[in-house]
């Protein structure tokens, strides 16, 4: 349902406020879009997942076992119901506010004001691809390139697990330079297409559908000045020995979807590279490393 009407489910839950960031990964593996309200008197969130398919109840009590295990509490009561046929997408919208990352100033439609003055302006609507700006991994990711951009210079690069392209859009307007975007997501290449058009850089993006490192796209354009990588911890590691292949010397990976307890584990996967930088945003991290000296 990228971009489009139901029938869409969501699932419902209450947890603590310190275990949200493990229950987002958990749920982030069905895919989907995911929502939080601010913590309650009683210090609990509400958490919501959102899909265009109703989803396993035996995935679902899982996940979020494991989530509960991860974060030391009860398995918590989950409520999953068929939402009516309305325009979800549209009405997520409305409360989207714009979100100022560095340079990058990442806003929908909806928006009447024009970015500040110098910004990079990305305009990226909300849907059930990931990555509109407001998750801590995409904000540590924008934040990472623009801090990249002074030192280093792209002549390729390439966004694995491109979701919105949100990442791809970014490099191609940082740095002026062609970008592969990859998903195993048809519904996701078709938005990047489509977004990477809307931000007029469609001449320099190139949105493919592949299975991670096997695209064919991906070796024709290896190796990377940047590859970035916005997915989850146990992909990430799995990925670690093509990132390095396909990384050019002295190229920088940018890679996300991992909380704090699991970045050790994603650097030691990647030994052949070098740590240069780990942003922390709450209970997500991103790493910032190098295939230089």
């Amino acid at each position: 349902m990228v971009g489009g009407r139901g029938p869409a489910w969501h699932l419902r839950l209450r947890i603590p406020e310190a275990a949200v960031s493990a229950f987002e990964a958990a749920l982030e593996q069905l895919g989907g879009a995911i929502s939080s309200d601010v913590p309650g008197p009683d210090g609990q969130v509400a958490l919501t997942s959102y899909s265009d398919q109703e989803p396993d109840r035996a995935q679902v009590t899982a996940l979020l076992s494991a989530a509960a295990l991860r974060a030391g509490i009860a398995l918590p009561d989950f409520d999953i119901a068929r939402l009516p046929d309305l325009d979800w997408v549209a009405e997520g919208r409305k409360a989207l506010p714009p979100v100022h990352v560095g340079p990058f100033y990442i806003f929908g439609e909806h928006v009447r004001e024009a970015p500040p003055p110098g910004a990079i302006p990305i305009r990226i609507e909300a849907s059930l691809a990931f990555g509109t700006g407001q998750h801590e991994t995409t904000h540590g990711c924008l934040e990472a390139l623009a801090g990249i951009a002074p030192s280093h210079a792209v002549a390729r690069a390439l966004d694995m697990g491109c979701g919105t392209g949100i990442l791809a859009l970014a490099m191609a307007k940082l740095w002026r330079a062609p970008v592969l975007a990859v998903d195993n997501d048809p519904d996701a290449v078709r938005l990047t297409g489509e977004n990477a058009s809307i931000n007029r850089v469609q001449d320099l993006v190139r949105a493919e559908l592949g299975d991670g490192y096997d695209c064919p796209a991906v070796g024709e354009g290896a190796p990377y000045d940047l590859i970035t990588a916005n997915i989850l911890a146990g992909p990430l590691c799995l990925m670690a020995p093509d990132t390095i292949r396909n990384l050019a010397p002295g190229g920088i990976a940018v890679l996300s979807g991992l909380l704090g307890d699991q970045a050790q584990d994603v650097i030691e996967s990647h030994g052949a590279l070098r740590l240069l930088r780990h942003i922390r945003l709450g209970e997500w991290s991103v790493l910032v490393m190098t295939a230089g000296a």
